[in-house]
């Protein structure tokens, strides 16, 4: 039945076509054509709903028949709303929603929240992907750390593209950056600023450091000293700096992109687990495929495609994002078994300590991040299996060690294993 109705959109659209063509009908620009593509696809809708109706078990209310873009979807239908199968289209689900239905869609146009910040979220995606290639699921997981106003330490082999991927995300925000190369001679007032005293106006005046930015790079924060470390995390977990009894806000949003390489060793001073609890995530790169590699030699024989990138989202449209993140639903079922996940590494046998309480609330605050940043504005499991690992394997002590580069055997392997254990809910 699902394949007769499917069938029979797109035979109307086929006609639609054709009598377009014979008759000549001139092209539609601007608001027409959106107004005429509406108007074609609110009428399949309504045909597609006659025909549900007349089923004998109608489709249930989100229910999804087939994977891809094309598949039918019904919509929710409680108190007086009907039940529709409908082709996905682009303004659909925007038509849709005013008609007072409530709609469930496979793309992330199709979700009210994400409609009207459309242009930003996808923007950003859409900019360092063109740059980072063949990592969409850790670009999606900085996008949403930058929404979730969390911090990110990016962690793994030299040459993977740590720093490409901060520099392209920061470059892609229209809005202030510095960079800091952490070495050992670094002190904290050269993150943070220092007062000077100024002759003209006999007072000492606060000169801001880079610290004061929308995004800040941190490229190889392991290799300043602990004292400077703590300067910035603190700044991190205040989003503000007190130097000489004084209390500076940073800028909003504000975001720090750590690097640093876990192979190395001389000269450095790791994080202790403190620390890292800071961050919201820790992202490893991973070597690219044959294809990718090579792309990123065509992408790079004309120089550093990441110089040229410009910005496509101003810093007030992700402000307004981030302010939507606490918008997005997270049902008691859902965050039951966020809280079970969180649990079970408390209690695992392969690790010494779980995550804190911290990590709980830092969890859901990604969740409802990574769902915004998929276009939807409630949360499912599959939210939580995306950034669990990233989230929780900076929060755990391994018994044997902190593992190895690729991960075999480290704390996100043990996060993967308990993700695949707790029953998800229904």
């Amino acid at each position: 039945r699902a394949l007769d109705v499917l069938g029979e959109l797109h035979a109307l659209e086929r006609d639609r076509r054709l009598i377009a063509e014979r008759i000549q009908e001139p092209p539609l620009v601007g608001r027409e054509q959106r107004a005429r593509a509406l108007a074609m696809e609110a009428e399949h809708a309504d045909r597609a709903a006659r025909r549900a109706q007349r089923q004998e078990q109608p489709l249930g209310a989100g229910q999804r028949i087939g994977t891809t873009p094309g598949s039918l979807i019904a919509v929710p239908a409680p108190s007086r709303r009907r039940q529709v199968g409908f082709i996905e289209a682009i303004g659909l689900g925007e038509l849709l929603a005013r008609r007072g239905c409530e709609v469930t869609l496979a793309t992330p146009l199709a979700s009210p929240l994400a409609l009207d910040r459309e242009t930003s979220n996808y923007a950003l995606r859409r900019a360092v992907e063109s740059v980072i290639f063949g990592k969409p699921q850790t670009v999606k997981l900085a996008v949403a750390a930058l929404l979730a106003r969390g911090h990110i330490l990016i962690e793994d082999a030299p040459g993977t593209g740590k720093t490409a991927l901060a520099r392209a995300l920061a470059r892609a925000v229209a809005g202030s950056f510095r960079r800091i190369q952490f070495t050992p001679d670094l002190l904290p007032s050269d993150v943070t600023g220092v007062s000077v005293f100024d002759p003209d106006r006999k007072e000492f005046v606060f000169k801001p450091g880079p610290v004061f930015a929308h995004l800040v790079l941190a490229d190889e924060i392991n290799r300043a000293t602990p004292r400077t470390q703590a300067a910035l995390l603190e700044a991190m977990n205040e989003n503000s700096v007190s130097v000489d009894g004084v209390t500076h806000p940073l800028p909003s949003p504000f975001m720090v992109l750590a690097t640093q390489n876990p192979l190395e060793f001389t000269g450095t001073y790791p994080l202790p687990e403190s620390q890292l609890d800071r961050f919201l995530m820790v992202l490893r790169m991973g070597y690219p495929s044959l294809e990718e590699e090579r792309r990123i030699l065509e992408s790079r024989a004309a120089g550093d495609p990441v110089e040229t990138l410009a910005p496509v989202a101003p810093a007030e449209e992700v402000e307004a994002l981030c302010r939507k993140v606490p918008e997005v639903r997270l049902e008691n079922a859902l965050a039951d078994y966020l809280l079970e996940v969180v649990r079970r590494t408390r209690s695992d046998k392969a690790l010494l300590a779980g995550a804190s309480p911290r990590g709980s609330l830092h969890l859901a605050r990604a969740v409802r991040a990574y769902a915004l940043v998929e276009g939807r504005d409630y949360a499912v499991p599959d939210d939580v299996k995306a950034v669990a690992p990233a989230v929780l394997s900076h929060r755990v002590v391994e018994r044997r060690s902190r593992g190895s580069q690729d991960g075999s055997f480290g704390a996100a392997h043990v996060v993967q294993r308990i993700l695949q254990e707790v029953p998800v809910p229904p």
